[in-house]
């Protein structure tokens, strides 16, 4: 039961609200140092598995961040608390190395090279029945915030693009497909989403209103494949 909610903790505090002309989303930094607060690392509660590594380099003439996972788990996070709510997220991403091992039908294949995932603050009372019960055992066992409902945007090896998919471990999170098979290895690809659009595709039956926004994060996981993938993201703009 906890491995179906562990991909939506969200070690992270509320931010207050940013002022109308200030970016949404905090840079990372300078190239060579960490990601900047309020960005960090969230894993799983008590992860004893790697961590995936994120790093902030130029490529290309552009300030990435440089996602490596390797038999590892972790997502980049940035909790917002917003006075409006934003309507577009955009940015460019490149694979160098894909998880070729990845089947995200099966958990056994649930492992992306790179995704770039939105959490809505959906109500609890709007969560299937027994999800409800699973989401409530969550949040009792971790202070940290818990999002209901997840849309995260995936490159990947074998699905076709405009493919939307539950997560195998668990529906409060849904991937969409934005890059396939098709798309060439260690070119930069530039992505622009309608956030509410895609929130209304996956989870509309849910809920026809789009939920506030609480956070933004940026992941790679190859634990269940047990494999290794490096990807890349630049100009990651919320607004």
């Amino acid at each position: 039961m906890i491995r179906n909610i562990l991909p939506f903790v969200l070690l992270a505090s509320a931010l207050p609200a940013h002022a109308a002309d200030a970016p949404l989303l905090a840079p990372w930094g300078m190239p060579g140092a960490t990601a900047a607060p309020p960005w960090h690392v969230a894993g799983l509660p008590n992860q004893k598995k790697p961590f995936t590594k994120f790093a902030i380099v130029e490529l290309d003439g552009k300030r990435a961040l440089r996602v490596e996972a390797t038999e590892s788990y972790g997502n980049l996070v940035h909790a917002l608390n917003l006075d409006k709510p934003p309507r577009t997220l955009a940015w460019q991403w490149r694979i160098d190395e894909p998880v070729e091992k990845a089947d995200l039908h099966e958990r056994q294949g649930d492992d992306t090279a790179l995704k770039v995932c939105v959490f809505f603050d959906l109500a609890l009372e709007q969560v299937p029945f027994v999800e409800r019960q699973v989401l409530k055992v969550a949040r009792g066992k971790t202070d940290e915030p818990i999002p209901a409902a997840t849309v995260c945007y995936v490159w990947d090896s074998h699905l076709p693009t405009g493919t939307a998919i539950d997560n195998a471990f668990t529906r409060r999170m849904r991937y969409i497909v934005l890059e396939g098979p098709d798309r060439e290895l260690k070119r930069w690809a530039a992505e622009k989403r309608d956030i509410a659009a895609d929130f209304r595709r996956v989870f509309g039956s849910e809920s026809p209103a789009v939920p506030a926004v609480i956070g933004v994060a940026i992941g790679a996981d190859t634990d269940n494949t047990h494999s290794h993938s490096v990807g890349y993201v630049a100009d990651l703009v919320l607004e």
